[in-house]
């Protein structure tokens, strides 16, 4: 899927995007490039990238197998950045609300998150989302 437009909406090329983050050649400047990056983790199925990108304090033992069966469960459709909080290059936590378009057993639904991230070690990392109905 390198060639194709990346999942997380930027209009950019995957390969040219998400993909670098992925396979660990960079790393997000900012919460929102970390946000966009794990919804496409998600598409993509790049399940090591999202536990990695978890902030370590929150990972459990669970935590791999849980990503993998959202990924084979869920295929997302569409992703809208609505808000972002802090989270710059220069900030240690920022916000992220965002919606997601997802078809689950053939239903159409809407994931709306407001996600926390954290800085560890100079990375941003993901920390917890308060999903909104």
């Amino acid at each position: 899927m390198s060639s194709l437009n990346c999942p997380c909406q930027s209009a950019l090329q995957y390969c040219a995007c998400c993909q670098p983050y992925h396979l660990g050649q960079a790393q997000a400047a900012t919460a929102e490039i970390l946000m966009r990056a794990r919804y496409s983790a998600y598409v993509q199925g790049a399940i090591d990238f999202l536990v990695a990108s978890t902030l370590p304090a929150v990972r459990t033992s669970t935590l791999w197998i849980d990503y993998e069966s959202t990924h084979k469960s869920i295929n997302w459709i569409g992703l809208k950045v609505l808000r972002v909080q802090q989270g710059s290059a220069h900030d240690k936590i920022g916000k992220v609300e965002f919606r997601a378009d997802y078809l689950q057993a053939g239903v159409q639904a809407i994931h709306h998150e407001l996600s926390r991230f954290r800085r560890f070690q100079g990375n941003w990392c993901y920390v917890d989302g308060i999903i909104s109905q």
